[in-house]
């Protein structure tokens, strides 16, 4: 890990995505009651989900590449498409019906979480492709 930037802006934005996701406005906090989504209930809770599940993709991208440069590639990338479909579909589905009542910030925050895995299997599948080793 010569280079903390990567790291340092994944953190800045899990830090991001936590607060953004733990303060909808009015509709949004009777959807997160509604439907029981406690682990969004409080920013500690918010923050947790989130760096959990990022720590899990950067896991499990670097487990791809202990199984080798072309394993590594290949289950990074499909991981990656996997995830900016992902995105795309959290864009389009928070972005109409009720769900764009949840308030622009909660909205954000949807959308931004499967933008950081993104992020994180772009960044291995980068590794992986120009041959440096991953720390």
């Amino acid at each position: 890990m010569r280079n903390p930037f990567f790291y340092v802006l994944l953190l800045v934005l899990v830090l991001l995505d936590g607060w953004l996701l733990a303060h909808p406005n009015l509709v949004g906090r009777a959807g997160v009651f509604f439907f029981e989504y406690s682990y969004l209930e409080t920013f500690p809770k918010a923050l947790g989900t989130v760096a959990v599940i990022v720590v899990l993709a950067q896991l499990i991208a670097w487990f791809a590449g202990r199984l080798g440069q072309a394993a590594g590639i290949v289950i990074s990338v499909g991981l990656l498409a996997a995830s900016v479909f992902w995105l795309f579909q959290s864009y389009v589905q928070y972005n109409a019906g009720v769900y764009k009542l949840t308030g622009a910030g909660f909205r954000a925050g949807v959308i931004l979480l499967p933008g950081l895995l993104a992020l994180v299997f772009a960044n291995a599948a980068w590794k992986y492709i120009t041959g440096r080793k991953t720390t």
